[in-house]
């Protein structure tokens, strides 16, 4: 069925259609309207799940975190100070293996008024041991918290998921939705809706923890880092199965437009890349080979598949929306240098700061970064970290 809807909106249907059994969610801008709107799926009846009213974001990352453990398919969904105030179990979550599911509506940090935009406030918690899915539209944003309880829930998973999107550039925007049916979410979600849960039963003992010390826990981080590895894997299979029955692909960890010949590639994350897309389909009209990778997956990061998409090309021009204390530098930029060191003739590589605390990403933006990289490339001295903030 075709909606309009926004990015929340959008969430919101998703979830309903993944049928968690407990929702604890505390209201924050921008993420309030996904709350509000499962509220109102549960007063109308859409939604057959208990919802717990909490007095604050810790208490709801605890709630969904015990009622995983018990056997319940759970969501909860926050922002920013949100995200910071549920930090200690939110790292508990994590460290425990319990597939739970949230919502991140992306947020300035430590601006109490930047309510929109920046990426700060996900940046913090990237090495959690969540995986981290980051939508472009709002059809993404339904479409990958359907997938992120296919991913989660997986036996040979058990990592928690966050589905990071823009605040109120893609949360509040309203877009064309495809909003599947319900059987056809259910067949998807089968294979682990079938799948043998540990449940909590009177009378039996039940301990669910990390609490190990020494030589134990060091055992546990190496196990949970190879495995983290091998989600990699499992992304690629979980989207194919998607595309088999919703018909609709995002290519895999890093999306690439009009990347295969390029000399110039766009690498970012998040809404800004249709302003991306549309600057490219404008200077490929005027001979220039650029493109973009979109970064979908930041986690676990996709090394192996960006440097195979990077080889080759004779700029990266990196946008970012959150800065790295420390590197002078973005968060997109500083992991995607890393990457740098697995390529024999690596890339020229600038980065572009934009966007922060409600500020958008323009089109002449855009067109002002790929002047200085093509500047870049003639040899002129350009900094390696530059604000397209300023005019």
């Amino acid at each position: 069925m075709i909606k309009v809807l926004s990015g929340n909106k959008a969430a919101a249907h998703g979830v309903r259609l993944a049928k968690p059994d407990i929702i604890a969610v505390y209201p924050i801008t921008p993420q309030t309207p996904l709350a509000e709107e499962l509220a109102k799926f549960h007063s109308q009846g859409l939604i057959d799940s208990d919802m717990i009213e909490v007095e604050g974001e810790h208490t709801a990352m605890s709630a969904i975190t015990g009622a995983s453990v018990a056997g319940a398919r759970v969501f909860t969904a926050t922002s920013s100070w949100g995200l910071a105030y549920m930090n200690e179990p939110f790292m508990y979550c994590a460290g425990s293996r319990v597939p739970a599911v949230m919502v991140d509506v992306t947020r300035e940090t430590p601006s109490m008024r930047g309510v929109g935009g920046s990426r700060q406030d996900i940046m913090s918690i990237r090495d959690s041991g969540w995986i981290q899915i980051e939508p472009e539209n709002c059809q993404e944003v339904l479409d990958s918290v359907i997938m992120a309880y296919r991913l989660a829930e997986d036996p040979d998973v058990l990592f928690p998921v966050v589905v990071a999107y823009d605040g109120f550039f893609l949360s509040h925007q309203y877009e064309r939705v495809d909003v599947p049916e319900q059987e056809l979410v259910d067949k998807f979600l089968a294979p682990v809706s079938e799948v043998k849960r540990t449940t909590l039963e009177v009378g039996r003992k039940l301990q669910y923890s990390v609490s190990i010390a020494g030589k134990d826990f060091a055992k546990y981080r190496y196990k949970t880092l190879n495995d983290f590895e091998k989600v990699k894997e499992k992304i690629k299979q979980v989207e194919k199965e998607f595309f088999e029955i919703f018909g609709r692909e995002y290519g895999g960890m890093v999306e690439q437009y009009r990347a295969d010949d390029a000399d110039i590639l766009f690498l970012t994350s998040g809404s800004c890349s249709g302003t991306i897309k549309t600057v490219v389909d404008k200077v490929r009209e005027q001979g220039l080979k650029v493109g973009l990778a979109r970064i979908r997956i930041f986690r676990p990061y996709p090394r192996e598949e960006l440097g195979e998409i990077i080889n080759g090309k004779k700029a990266i021009c990196v946008i970012d929306r959150s800065i790295c204390l420390g590197w002078n530098c973005g968060h997109l930029y500083m992991e995607a240098k890393a990457v740098l060191s697995d390529i024999s003739n690596p890339p020229k590589m600038i980065d572009f700061i934009d966007g922060l605390s409600n500020l958008d990403i323009t089109i002449e933006h855009i067109e002002k970064a790929l002047a200085i990289t093509l500047a870049a490339l003639e040899g002129k001295d350009v900094q390696e970290t530059n604000w397209l903030i300023w005019e």
